[in-house]
């Protein structure tokens, strides 16, 4: 970063403690914006159909943990300085880096497949070719972020993502029984698998490897110091309630209309949703309202995994990575950017029902999380300067909270086949 833009930064970072927020947030939300992307919103609106508000309580209960899990990623890159892959480089060398980025590269995949189906089908409902609407997100998408710098790409990501509080819109308009609502909340079929199925899904839909990758490189790349520690744990607290609470809102939704009449309705796609929803919504909620939650999330859910994968492949391999630097700058990094973009473009393209894979791209995230969150906890046991390592009680309880979670999981994934 030039003396320059030092200056500014420092300039900007002592201005008053809510300045000093606003300065310092946008890893953390942009990231949860992110996290609730097409295919987590196709999982919650799947949930509340089949289950009514039976998976209610576990999108609160997921609140804290997404704050755990992500806090974490803060932690290390604020006191290393360093992003996900470059510091399980250094820590335990390059194989376990390309092990950590191999199974980055497979989520961000099945991901970018969801987002661009997600924006295609939205085009759809309007009579739009799904080639066009592809072909002007990928151009929207690689303009953002190639002719601008790590801040301009936060604030266009933040914006694309506050479309999804039109979920709230939806939620309060399907006029959700009180009663209904409440009894959902203490009835939890363990013995069903579907039920520890869609369990898995939406816990696979709130702790996605690409995000611990994204938001520890982006703080990382932002340059925040110690300093700015509190306001970054704000950050990312704020950004895990409206994360659970958009969840909470689809499946609201869904259970308190189509999971009234048709619980065997068929949501795989976004077009299923919003077709579903019109009789109860109208055309406006029903579609309109709706398109537009699901293309914020798509677009901005693209923007982060695709620069998490970036990202990540640059921290293992050494290649400059950041968004501080021009394309001819830092070419592999633009590069890899921009092949993950027009890559899962040109893929949906050509096979158009991928969006059916939506929950099980979710449960591959559940599958992943022994992996992802074993490398993550190790790290802030290990590679933290030792004022600053998960010590005590509370390491006791991020350890016990990761085990249960990807025991959940797997579990869970599992289990349909074993008990439908």
């Amino acid at each position: 970063m030039s003396a320059k833009n030092a200056a500014r930064t420092e300039s900007r970072f002592s201005l008053p403690n809510w300045k000093l927020f606003l300065a310092v947030a946008g890893p953390g939300l942009v990231v949860m914006l992110a996290d609730t992307d097409v295919g987590s919103i196709i999982t919650a609106a799947q949930s509340g159909v089949q289950w009514g508000y039976r998976l209610l309580l576990l999108q609160i209960l997921l609140i804290p943990v997404l704050y755990i899990v992500q806090e974490l990623t803060v932690r290390l890159a604020i006191f290393t300085g360093k992003g996900h892959g470059e510091l399980i480089r250094a820590t335990w060398g390059p194989f376990w880096a390309w092990v950590s980025v191999t199974g980055l590269g497979i989520a961000a995949t099945g991901a970018l497949l969801t987002e661009f189906s997600g924006v295609a089908g939205v085009g759809e409902l309007y009579g739009v070719p799904r080639v066009v609407s592809l072909a002007i997100s990928v151009i929207f998408l690689l303009g953002v972020v190639l002719t601008g710098s790590y801040r301009r790409v936060e604030r266009v990501a933040i914006a694309l993502g506050l479309f999804e509080f039109a979920f709230f819109l939806i939620a309060y308009q399907s006029h959700p029984d009180a009663g209904e609502l409440a009894r959902g909340l203490t009835q939890v079929p363990f013995r069903s698998g579907n039920y520890l199925y869609l369990v898995a899904a939406n816990i696979g839909a709130v702790i996605m490897p690409w995000m611990i990758f994204y938001q520890q490189s982006a703080i990382a790349d932002k340059k925040l110091k110690p300093e700015h520690y509190r306001h970054a744990r704000l950050d990312t607290a704020l950004g895990s309630v409206i994360a659970q609470a958009v969840m909470a809102a689809i499946l609201i939704a869904t259970a308190a209309t189509i999971g009234k009449t048709n619980s065997h309705a068929s949501l795989n796609t976004v077009g299923d949703i919003a077709n579903a929803l019109i009789p109860f919504l109208g055309p406006h909620i029903g579609k309109l309202v709706f398109g537009l939650g699901i293309i914020g999330a798509g677009m901005v859910a693209a923007i982060v995994v695709s620069l998490a994968a970036a990202w990540g492949f640059g921290e293992v391999t050494g290649y400059k990575h950041s968004l501080e630097y021009h394309p001819f700058e830092a070419p592999w990094f633009y590069g890899a950017f921009s092949l993950a973009v027009v890559g899962g473009a040109v893929v949906v393209a050509i096979v158009p029902n991928l969006v059916a894979l939506n929950i099980g791209v979710e449960v591959m995230n559940a599958l992943m999380l022994p992996l992802v969150l074993g490398f993550l906890v190790l790290l802030a046991i290990k590679a933290l300067p030792p004022e600053h390592r998960i010590k005590g009680v509370y390491a006791g309880v991020v350890i016990g909270l990761s085990v249960l979670i990807s025991c959940l999981g797997v579990y869970g994934a599992f289990s349909s086949a074993v008990n439908p």
